[in-house]
């Protein structure tokens, strides 16, 4: 196998991997925080509460439908 070949081949294998490597993580980050959302109702309550506000349940259902529709 000629020398020029075989560093095609590296560096090709080399870009295949560094780009499917990248949307794997993204895919993967993406169900992580599908399955795990960083910002709960609890959260929401507990942040309102601390603004001098006592949010009633369809102000966070609100808020909570607001962030999930933006995570998409």
């Amino acid at each position: 196998m000629p020398v020029g070949l075989a560093i095609f081949l590296i560096v090709l294998g080399i870009l295949v991997g560094a780009v499917g490597g990248f949307f794997i993580a993204q895919y993967l980050m993406k169900k992580h925080l599908r399955e795990n959302p960083p910002i709960t109702e609890d959260v929401i309550i507990t942040m309102m509460s601390q603004m001098g506000r006592k949010p009633s349940q369809k102000q966070v259902a609100q808020v909570m439908k607001q962030i999930n529709a933006n995570m998409k």
